[in-house]
């Protein structure tokens, strides 16, 4: 039984699209020199805008902690001229 049951698998033939192709491996065309490039582009531009906007946010602090450090040295200045 076993043996029959091999056999028939074993002719089963695959689809003519689920065959190997014998010239490239699995995932060759990432290996690419021009998908290569295109997908190094896309991953620069994408660490170029993640800093721009960390730099974005950066910035914003710190000009609040400067106008944080304004306010308070005002009120330094007025406490020590009530003094």
């Amino acid at each position: 039984m076993l043996a029959r049951v091999t056999r028939v698998v074993s002719a089963r033939r695959l689809p003519l699209g689920m065959r190997g192709y014998s010239g490239r491996s699995e995932g060759s065309v990432a290996q690419t020199k021009e998908f290569g490039k295109k997908e190094r582009a896309h991953e620069d531009e994408y660490a170029r805008r993640h800093d721009a906007e960390l730099l974005r946010k950066l910035k914003a602090e710190v000009d609040k902690k400067k106008k944080e450090l304004a306010d308070l040295e005002a009120k330094v200045e007025e406490h020590e001229q009530t003094k």
